[in-house]
């Protein structure tokens, strides 16, 4: 799914145009056992519950996609009869409305997934009416072609809440605060089927992770069946490795610094198209070679990615290039630039010693000081 797609899906979710129909819940404690299950028509919920639900199930589609958001495919096994993607569809094709399968569900997820603490497993079942679009890209209400019937899962913490004093209106008077067990935003979720190029795709999901450096494998495997991407963290890790080791002696601060420019500028080429910038194994030394990488350097650059790597390993260009900033360190100092005047930032031997020569112009501070 692109930024454009999970907007669509993600917009729906809201008190005036709510596709969803049946919620369920299990209520895990930290000794992973149920204590409680609900079902309930999403619909016939309060007011001010739906508003809550509705907050957590949107929460599940935000973030960025390649760190936050990840996309994966099931294999070929995983959708064969008693694969994993089979206890999705049931869902899916039940309505959430067999306790059979939603037990089988729960005892799945219960069994592996791992959090030191109480949890709630929410599931919702929606229906999307899929309007057309005119040749302006318009929406056509009355020109369906599709309903998009798709299942949301959110896993959330549920934490007793911080003692502290409240006001107590009928009393008129400042009391202890009754400690209640609170429903926190989800730490991972998926959307399935994938919603791709405004249709259903039951060959894959989105999956959701607020902690993408914590992508809970073991779930992910076990549950869903697929295979996780490299993290962000990871991502990054491996591209500075393979830089360097590539590079070798010829990894200067300039050779770097340019390819610092060259990834920055490719990001910004790409950031109005709704898919993040990916780079593969070609793309990363084409790279190199323009950013000015000699031939010696780059004969090694195969050698190292299957060291550090595989060739189906990608990296999403947001994941290891910052348009934030550009940063350099030594063990005493530490250099931020705004990236687009990092050329402000030069080496150069002053006395023979090696040295970081800045350029200075006006509106020089030192520790808020503004100095002559």
């Amino acid at each position: 799914m692109n930024k454009k797609e999970i907007a669509e899906i993600k917009k729906q979710y809201t008190l005036e145009r709510c596709p969803a129909a049946r919620i369920c819940g299990c209520y895990v404690d930290g000794e992973k056992n149920k204590k409680t299950q609900f079902r309930a028509a999403f619909q016939s919920l309060p007011e001010e519950e739906l508003f809550k639900y509705l907050n957590i199930l949107r929460k599940t589609m935000s973030g960025t996609l390649g760190k936050n958001l990840l996309n994966m495919e099931f294999s070929l096994e995983t959708e064969q009869e008693g694969g994993t993607q089979e206890l999705l569809m049931k869902l899916k094709y039940t309505g959430l409305q067999d306790d059979g399968v939603l037990e089988e569900f729960y005892d799945k997820v219960i069994e592996s997934y791992y959090y030191v603490g109480n949890y709630l497993i929410l599931l919702v079942h929606g229906t999307y009416d899929i309007p057309g679009k005119s040749s302006d890209n318009q929406e056509m209400f009355d020109a369906s072609e599709e309903v998009y019937e798709h299942i949301i899962c959110c896993i959330c913490p549920v934490n007793l809440a911080k003692p502290c004093l409240s006001y107590d209106e009928k009393e008129n008077c400042f009391t202890s605060r009754i400690q209640d067990w609170l429903v926190e935003m989800p730490l991972i979720g998926f959307l399935f089927p994938a919603f791709h190029d405004r249709s259903a795709d039951i060959h894959s999901l989105l999956y959701y992770n607020q902690k993408p450096e914590l992508p809970g494998s073991d779930f992910v495997e076990a549950v869903l069946g697929c295979t996780l991407p490299m993290t962000a963290g990871g991502q990054k890790e491996t591209f500075k490795s393979l830089v360097e080791e590539t590079l070798g002696d010829e990894c200067s601060y300039e050779m770097v610094r340019t390819i610092h420019e060259n990834l920055n500028e490719m990001i910004e080429e790409q950031k109005e198209e709704p898919t993040p910038l990916v780079l593969g194994k070609q793309e990363v030394k084409r790279l190199l070679e323009q950013s000015g990488a000699e031939e010696e350097c780059l004969s090694r650059f195969d050698e190292q990615f299957e060291a550090l790597a595989d060739e189906s390993t990608e990296f999403v260009a947001s994941n290891v290039a910052s348009l934030r900033k550009f940063e350099i360190k030594t063990p005493d100092v530490l250099v931020q630039v705004n990236p687009e005047h990092a050329g402000l930032v030069e080496t150069k031997v002053v006395d023979g010693r090696k040295c970081l020569v800045i350029e200075i112009n006006d509106g020089v501070q030192v520790n808020g000081i503004q100095v002559k």
